[in-house]
């Protein structure tokens, strides 16, 4: 008898007892066990392998020798960094040029109007009305040099990219205006920028420009082009003050007669002079060139490098302001590679109807929009076992994120994250977010949920955008991930804070190949303000800010001095610690009331009670807030420079009790450890 007929008789016995075992289970039982096989079996032949890396996930920088501790790219095959990815591309304007020559004249800009689809203008369409306006705007006197400012005041459409390129094909500068600025800022910008031609939207920025005008506030001002319809009394007026009014469609019609042959730019030539909002004084201008941004885009296509891979088929929904370098950097990288951009309506509560109708394959956020997506997700779970499921299916597709593995065609996403999936178009490959901070744990199950390569970047205006970016198959959070290609970081002490650049933390400093020398130091360092630490893979994780001014969620910066000195005017408060956190989109506060004059205040107002009774009265707290929110809106703060909700605490800050320094300022990390049960509540139970 050959030997595998012997182990069949031997086995045989056991099989029959097995067989007879199984006919003894419940029908419901034996379904159980096949749908359990079905769907493992189904798991095995769908799961994918892991991306490969672009490098040792557990070395993502290295240490450049003598630099006094600076760290590069692991990417990078020696210490100096990338500029150029494409020989051909070194400025904005050879990119575009690329962007034809890939698409094969395929869709470049798309816009829409209400419930109608997307229309689209072709690459070479693009570049002839860019060349247009470029053209007109020489016609209107103005120089094809790289001092020659020309100012766009308005929200992202096809127009804002034609002018941008239009600009770059006669060597001008383009500096963005936005809204959020406020009045004062524009009027600073304009004349600091000595902008005497601005294109605008609508007619009501140009009624504001003319105000200036009128009011002598901004004298140089002579052009104002406009994009949308308008009538003749604002041309009138203008007439009234010495600025042409006139539209988009007459500079197109002007520089068609008039073509001039493109002038392009140089590599160092500036390209953008972008304003910063800032906290205090007057909007900082950021000097950027060509090659600043290039350098930027160019580290990027090489961080994620056969994992990315932009192409013709791809499509950016453009919401986030083209007046930050974040989202002019993400469509720069669009435009080089011949892919389509489509606006958004300009109404961002129509955002979600867009991008079902646009099905963008790119799409660029900030933690804000992902916090709204994370709570809308888990509001939706309104009964246990939703929640169960929904928790369960994360648990599930994490794990898959911890050995490399992000897809989306998943059992969970079939049953559960296919709908969040399609409301963002179905099509979603590539996500990245920056701009402010994101919660490990929101990114997290959004990288889950989405099941699309998703990216986390960290970086400032004055270095292009992006200085650090999370590795192609690094799908943990709480890190914005290693330097970009294009640039070293280094930490350094700082002392004051107890941070040491000897033990992996310190004030994160960034070196850019293309220096602007009026934002960096004599050693060609750009001093970010954040404190690093340098994590064991050699990723970096921001640990704290070295200044007073932090960022909410949605970018916004805060100056807290500020508002607390026009709190503190409030007739009750006598001390205010104003807090917030670049995790949270609204700022809270700690009110010391004033123990002299708050009983007779609240006595006028119909509270009676002790001091310590009032200070744990919730109607005298909502009275406070009034008053301190009517202050500071008399005051000129911002809405979101206002506090949402305070706590009111019955004892001073002092010396004594370690909160208030000798000079008695405040001690703000110590006031946070202080009061974070306080904190804590208070987030957790205001509802903005």
């Amino acid at each position: 008898m050959q030997a595998h007929e012997l182990f069949r008789y031997f086995r045989m016995p056991e099989l029959v007892d097995f067989r007879q075992y199984v006919r003894t289970l419940p029908t419901n039982t034996l379904m159980g066990f096949g749908a359990f096989a079905a769907l493992t079996t189904f798991w095995y032949a769908t799961r994918p392998k892991p991306l490969k890396p672009p490098c040792d996930l557990s070395m993502q920088s290295v240490e450049v020798a003598g630099s006094g501790g600076a760290r590069r790219s692991a990417l990078l095959d020696s210490d100096e960094p990338l500029v150029y990815f494409y020989d051909d591309v070194t400025t904005l304007y050879e990119g575009f040029q690329r962007g034809i020559q890939v698409s094969n004249n395929g869709p470049c800009l798309g816009s829409r109007k209400p419930d109608q689809p997307y229309e689209w203008l072709s690459y070479k369409q693009v570049a002839e009305l860019s060349e247009c306006i470029g053209s007109a705007l020489i016609q209107k006197g103005f120089k094809t040099t790289p001092d020659q400012f020309i100012g766009i005041f308005a929200q992202n459409r096809p127009e804002w990219v034609i002018i941008e390129q239009g600009c770059f094909a006669y060597s001008m500068v383009i500096v963005p205006l936005y809204d959020t600025l406020g009045n004062e800022a524009i009027t600073y910008i304009v004349n600091k920028a000595e902008l005497s031609l601005v294109f605008v939207d609508k007619p009501e920025k140009a009624k504001l420009l003319l105000e200036g005008v009128e009011n002598k506030l901004i004298p140089g001002l002579k052009i104002i082009v406009v994009m949308d319809a308008y009538g003749s009394e604002l041309v009138e007026r203008g007439q009234r003050c010495g600025v042409e009014v006139t539209s988009m469609k007459a500079m197109e019609d002007l520089g068609r007669a008039n073509r001039r042959k493109p002038k392009p730019p140089a590599p160092e030539d500036l390209a953008v002079i972008c304003f910063t909002s800032g906290t205090t004084g007057n909007p900082k201008g950021a000097m950027v060139t060509h090659r600043n941004i290039v350098s930027d885009c160019s580290a990027f296509v090489k961080a994620t490098e056969n994992t990315v891979n932009p192409c013709p088929d791809d499509t950016l929904i453009s919401f986030l302001p083209l007046a930050h370098m974040f989202e002019r950097v993400v469509e720069c990288v669009m435009l080089c590679h011949g892919a389509k951009i489509g606006f958004f309506q300009g109404d961002i509560r129509l955002l979600m109807d867009d991008l079902k109708v646009l099905q963008p394959t790119v799409f660029p956020v900030v933690p804000r929009l992902l916090n709204r997506m994370f709570d809308r997700i888990f509001g939706q779970a309104n009964t246990t076992l939703k929640r169960w499921l929904l928790d369960f299916a994360s648990k599930r597709k994490e794990a898959e994120l911890r050995s490399g593995i992000i897809r989306n065609n998943s059992l969970w996403d079939r049953l559960i994250f296919h709908k969040v999936q399609s409301s963002l178009g179905g099509r979603v490959r590539l996500m990245v977010t920056g701009a402010a901070p994101v919660s490990a744990t929101v990114l997290t199950f959004l990288r889950a949920a989405l099941g699309c390569q998703f990216y986390e970047g960290y970086g400032q205006t004055e270095c292009a955008a992006g200085c650090c970016l999370t590795m192609p198959g690094d799908w943990t959070a709480g890190h914005v991930g290693a330097p970009m290609p294009c640039n070293l970081i280094k930490l350094v002490d700082v002392e004051e804070m107890n941070y040491m650049a000897a033990e992996g933390e310190g004030e994160g400093y960034l070196k850019d190949p293309a220096k602007t020398a009026e934002a960096l130091d004599k050693d060609g360092w750009l001093h970010t303000g954040d404190i690093g630490k340098w994590l064991p893979n050699g990723t970096l994780k921001i640990i704290d800010r070295k200044k007073h001014i932090f960022k909410l969620a949605q970018g916004e910066y805060i100056a807290p001095e500020k508002i607390e000195n026009i709190y503190v005017r409030s007739e009750p408060v006598a001390q205010v610690f104003v807090h917030g956190e670049s995790l949270q989109a609204f700022l809270i506060a700690i009110v010391v009331p004033d123990v002299e004059t708050l009983c007779s205040w609240a006595q006028k107002r119909g509270f009676e009670g002790s001091f310590e009774e009032l200070c744990r009265n919730k109607d005298v707290k909502k009275a406070i807030l009034e008053d301190m929110v009517r202050l500071g809106k008399d005051s000129g703060l911002k809405p979101f420079e206002q506090v949402k909700g305070i706590t009111l605490h019955p004892e001073l800050f002092s010396i004594d009790n370690g909160l208030l320094t000798p000079t008695m300022k405040a001690k703000r990390p110590e006031m946070r450890n202080y009061f974070r049960s306080q904190i804590d509540e208070l987030y957790s139970t205001i509802k903005v």
